[in-house]
């Protein structure tokens, strides 16, 4: 799942992911949405923008989609503040990505860790 709130971007990403041979099973805006996509359908992985628009940021989305249904994340950020990442930790990220990355960098980077979970 893609929970990126910049349309271009998460059409982008997904797009690379699935010419990489991955399924994208769900691309969210919010962290609602993302919630919603985790209920109706089985996430291996979500990558997540810590800044969404809405009432709560991509830790927090990443928080419920953990604690509710131990979809563990990658987070993308351009930010590498240690307080974010400090409020990240209790999600168990798997890894992070700094903004502006590219997207042979993001399909190594899924890669590398989908292989990990098996």
């Amino acid at each position: 799942m893609i929970v990126e709130d910049d349309y271009l971007v998460a059409t982008q990403m997904a797009d690379s992911l699935r010419d990489a041979g991955f399924e994208v099973a769900a691309v969210a805006a919010s962290a609602e949405e993302a919630v919603a996509a985790a209920r109706e359908e089985p996430i291996a992985l979500a990558i997540v923008d810590v800044r969404l628009s809405g009432k709560r940021d991509g830790v927090e989305c990443a928080l419920e989609l953990f604690t509710r249904y131990g979809i563990r994340c990658i987070f993308a950020t351009a930010h590498g503040d240690p307080r974010v990442k400090a409020r990240a930790e209790p999600a168990k990220p798997l890894g992070w990505i700094q903004k502006p990355y590219s997207m042979a960098s993001l399909i190594a980077n899924v890669r590398t860790t989908l292989n990990a979970l098996e």
